[in-house]
């Protein structure tokens, strides 16, 4: 796919079959959307419903979704800090909806404001367009007077491909001159595209006794799709080592100042986050052939690793307003904090999921409190 580090044009057939699959993957995804819209209209079945859905001139077509803490008077002229939050889906497919139980449960959880945004899709809208259409929508929201936003309390996190793109917009001139947000969140995400998919799926553990489910696959949960994703963004003649489309290489200087890295150990993606955390933590950083975690299941069902450092460490800077900040959910797959039962695949699995979910989000409303914003 590459010459070097640059994208190049692949074989015809390859486009083919590139093509068809991602536009069998958006027509499905686009009737299962359908349907959930009207079952849940029919039924009244949201039980996680935004506090505010609203659309701005500077991108009319992509409407975004706003989570007040059930806390929260709205008619109070106190402020709140805020979160946006960046949907994933492989920079192609995907919606806000998708995150609505977990921005629900964080803003609860945490009193935290959380946005969450939207952007166009690959292949239709390849790189660098998801960038763009967030920094317009962030700078729409923070001048955005009806908001109750603590301006100097403002976080960007992302799930997956929106993990990369938090990295990739809080680069942008405009947001760190004017929004100028504290923390980035990368949740699971795709760091770094010049490694392949094929090599990234021999860099992580694979636990076939770990129980029923998908957990327990051969396979990568990630691995049929992930070239086609990559296809679709990226465009021809890109250099798969540009910041913005590779987080990985960003100058440190160009980020927030606050990082919270955090990864699945069932995840392609975990080794090249782990290293990225690494490098911007000062840490010696991993070679490719390492992988991150460990071959046993984790001896606590439902529990977070918090006592070794292949799992979690925090490294601060010298002067005490910087933090680079990892954590390795063990035992659990890409995307784990949304995947319904039937895909985990088994109820044990689910579990598992969920009580880590809570957990993880307990550390990371706690880290943006008492670290990222701390009086």
């Amino acid at each position: 796919m590459t010459d070097g580090t640059v994208v190049a044009q692949l074989p015809l057939l390859s486009r083919i079959y590139h093509g068809a699959s991602i536009a069998a993957v958006q027509g499905f995804m686009a009737s299962m959307r359908i349907y959930e819209q009207w079952h849940s209209w029919y039924y009244a079945t949201d039980l996680n419903p935004p506090s505010i859905v609203k659309t701005y001139e500077c991108r009319p077509s992509l409407p975004i979704r706003t989570f007040f803490p059930e806390s929260y008077d709205q008619t109070a002229p106190q402020t709140l800090p805020m979160l946006f939050s960046i949907h994933g889906g492989g920079f192609c497919i995907g919606d806000p909806q998708d995150d609505d139980a977990w921005n629900v449960s964080f803003a609860n959880a945490h009193d935290i404001l959380v946005v969450a945004l939207n952007y166009r899709k690959a292949p239709f809208y390849p790189f660098p367009t998801a960038i763009h259409d967030l920094e317009a929508l962030m700078l729409a929201v923070y001048d955005d007077e009806s908001l109750p936003i603590n301006k100097s309390r403002i976080a960007v996190g992302g799930f997956s491909a929106g993990g990369n793109l938090t990295l990739s917009v809080c680069q942008l001139p405009s947001i760190r001159e004017k929004v100028k947000p504290t923390a980035a969140l990368s949740i699971y995400s795709v760091v770094d595209q010049s490694i392949p998919s094929e090599e990234k799926v021999k860099m992580r553990y694979y636990k076939p006794n770990l129980g029923p489910g998908l957990r327990s696959s051969p396979t990568d949960f990630l691995a049929r799709f992930a070239p086609t994703f990559t296809w679709s963004y990226v465009p021809v003649g890109e250099d798969l080592q540009n910041p913005l489309v590779s987080p990985s290489f960003a100058p440190p200087e160009t980020l927030p100042l606050y990082i919270f890295i955090l990864a699945a150990e069932l995840d392609q993606l975990a080794p090249e986050a782990w290293r990225m955390a690494s490098k911007w933590a000062g840490r010696p950083v991993p070679p490719l052939t390492e992988k991150v975690g460990q071959e046993q299941p984790a001896s606590e069902k439902g529990g977070l690793v918090l006592d070794d450092e292949r799992f979690v460490f925090e490294h601060i800077g010298g002067d005490g307003k910087s933090s680079v900040r990892w954590l390795l959910v063990p035992d659990q797959l890409h995307g784990f904090d949304h995947l319904p039962p039937h895909v985990h695949g088994s109820e044990e699995a689910f579990q598992d999921a969920q009580l880590k979910t809570k957990k993880y989000q307990e550390l990371l409303g706690d880290w943006l409190h008492k670290v990222v914003w701390k009086a």
